[in-house]
């Protein structure tokens, strides 16, 4: 098994005459944590939705796990284990941390049965463990869009890692969180298993 999860080469993507991406390249070991750093509109996030499948490239290469992926769709993408969160958050403002934590099973895995099965104890188990790990334990009864950004942006990483997925693009996962919260997400960002990718895009330098 290969130490490179994705591997990205000369990948280049415009949105008419708009040059978003041009002839990137970029590798992201498994199991660690790489940083894409750049000011706002250096195409950061428009290389995340290309990787993920939204956008698909115009040239180049994209390889998750020795596949390529690049002419893929989203939904098949996800199911090899690649997923992305967002800058803005895309959770169940409605639903509790509970809730949204169970939608987030990895369906992935499943058929069309368990999917329509009821959430076991083990599934509340783990969507406990999570939201105790990302710090949200004692909120977690509580209306996910009466949550402040920070712990939503939490929240989405939780439910992220609910789906199990073997890598977590994160896309500016500090923007608009108070600067005495970042370093408690980046401790969190560091913490999970080693197995699992984590590579993130920031315009905030303090997270290189």
């Amino acid at each position: 098994m290969s130490d490179i999860i994705i591997d990205v080469q000369n990948v280049s993507k415009s949105y008419g005459g708009v040059k978003a991406n041009t002839e990137v390249s970029m590798q992201v070991q498994r199991g660690g944590i790489t940083g894409l750093i750049g000011p706002n509109g250096s195409g950061k996030t428009t290389l995340f939705n290309s990787i993920v499948g939204y956008h698909p490239i115009d040239s180049g290469s994209i390889r998750f796990e020795g596949q390529e992926i690049s002419k893929l769709p989203v939904q098949k993408i996800a199911r090899l284990g690649l997923l992305r969160t967002f800058q803005q958050t895309r959770i169940y403002g409605a639903m509790n941390g509970v809730e949204n934590m169970l939608i987030s099973l990895p369906h992935r895995k499943m058929s069309l049965l368990d999917a329509l099965k009821k959430n076991t104890k083990e599934d509340y188990e783990r969507a406990d463990q999570l939201l105790d790990f990302v710090g949200l334990y004692e909120k977690r009864m509580l209306k996910s869009g009466d949550l402040s950004f920070g712990q939503q942006k939490l929240l989405e990483f939780a439910m992220a890692l609910m789906n199990e997925p073997t890598c977590l693009l994160l896309d500016e996962p500090t923007a608009g969180i108070n600067p005495t919260l970042i370093n408690g997400l980046i401790d969190r960002l560091k913490r999970p298993t080693k197995n699992l990718a984590l590579p993130y895009s920031s315009s905030n330098t303090t997270c290189a």
